[in-house]
């Protein structure tokens, strides 16, 4: 890839990953800011894609927007379904998160500045490799087996974890429209005798 076609392609990738970011801090819907974290995220596999990590690209694809950020669609579409909104997330502190991303984007590009500085290169030339996924796999699968099978370990038992608390609270807890109408009801009133067949009491 050419320098200029290189350029470019970083800076479609920053955009991409800096605007929508920039829009989550300025909208107040949840919703919105979900897919405008779409867009910020999609960004950012570009950027790692860019830059030869196809595997953390890749991962950034399948793990936070195929699965991530859809979960955290669907939950807030469902818990916020009963009180008949989706939700208003307060802006009252936008202007110190504003000031302090302003103050952080200055300091990355100042240290990006700085790094590049007399070469002229956005970013050093990297080595004509295969990829990183193989590496990383053969990696995982021989000097680091252990460590990734305890984390699987560790991530199955939280979710069993999780079914077991959510099953007892839902079966601890009853349900308020029952317990509100027993308390309203009051005692029920016996029913009146009946009077002799055919006469009046």
């Amino acid at each position: 890839m050419s320098d200029a076609a290189f350029a470019l392609a970083f800076y479609a990738c920053a955009g991409l990953a800096v605007v929508p970011a920039v829009a989550i801090l300025l909208s107040s819907e949840i919703v919105r800011q979900a897919f405008w974290l779409l867009g910020t995220l999609t960004g950012v596999a570009g950027l790692y894609l860019l830059l030869g990590a196809d595997f953390l690209g890749l991962t950034q694809v399948l793990v936070y927007i195929g699965g991530i950020l859809i979960l955290m669609l669907f939950g807030v579409m469902l818990t916020q379904r009963a009180k008949g909104t989706y939700g208003q997330a307060p802006t009252t502190r936008a202007w110190p998160a504003g000031l302090i991303g302003i103050g952080a984007t200055l300091m990355l590009a100042l240290a990006a500045v700085a790094a590049t500085a007399g070469s002229g290169r956005l970013a050093p030339t990297l080595p004509a490799t295969t990829g990183t996924t193989r590496g990383i796999g053969e990696a995982l699968m021989s000097g680091y087996i252990l460590p990734f099978e305890m984390v699987s370990i560790v991530l199955l038992a939280a979710l069993v974890g999780a079914a077991f608390l959510a099953r007892r609270s839902t079966e601890v807890a009853a349900p308020p429209s029952l317990t509100a109408g027993a308390a309203t009801a009051g005692p029920a009133t016996p029913p009146a005798p009946a009077g002799p067949a055919g006469g009046q009491p």
